[in-house]
C-alpha cells in the first residue's frame, strides 16, 4: 500500500514562508537542501507525519500562476473558533468561520487561510468529515 508522505508548493520566499507557516500552523522546517537552481524546505511537527515540501526556485520573482486546478491543502485543529480569532488577530487572511451542513445537520466547521503565495488551506474543526480529522 502506498503511504502519502508529503505535499509540494512552490514558493517565492523561503523566509515570508517558514515565518507563515510556523505562525499559522506550527509546522516548522525539519529538512532543507540546497540545490544548484532550487532549495526544498520540509515542514512539519509532532501532530503527524505528513510534510509540507516548499520548493523555492532561484532566481524567481514572479508570483506562481495557481491556475484553475490547485484546490487547498486541509488540516484540522482542536478548536476552530479560537484558530480562527488567533490567526485573524495576526493579520493572516482568514474567511469567516462556516458550518458544514448535510442533510439539515451540522457536520463540521471550517474556514479557509491563504497562505503568501495565494494558496488556500482548510482549517477544519476536528471530528469534521473525512477519516483521519
Amino acid at each position: 500500500m502506498a503511504k502519502m508522505i508529503h505535499s509540494m508548493l512552490r514558493v517565492l520566499d523561503e523566509a515570508r514562508s517558514t515565518h507563515f507557516y510556523a505562525d499559522t500552523l506550527g509546522i516548522k522546517p525539519v529538512g532543507r537542501f540546497e540545490f544548484e537552481s532550487f532549495t526544498l524546505v520540509y515542514l512539519a511537527n509532532d501532530e503527524q507525519t505528513f510534510e509540507l515540501e516548499l520548493t523555492i526556485n532561484h532566481g524567481r520573482t514572479e508570483p506562481y500562476n495557481l491556475g484553475e486546478g490547485y484546490g487547498h491543502l486541509a488540516v484540522s485543529v482542536a478548536d476552530v473558533q479560537r484558530e480562527h480569532v488567533r490567526m485573524e488577530a495576526a493579520g493572516h487572511p482568514v474567511t469567516p468561520v462556516k458550518a458544514l451542513e448535510n442533510k439539515g445537520h451540522v457536520v463540521g466547521q471550517f474556514f479557509f487561510l491563504t497562505d503568501p503565495d495565494g494558496y488556500k488551506i482548510e482549517v477544519l474543526q476536528r471530528g469534521a468529515p473525512g477519516r483521519f480529522v
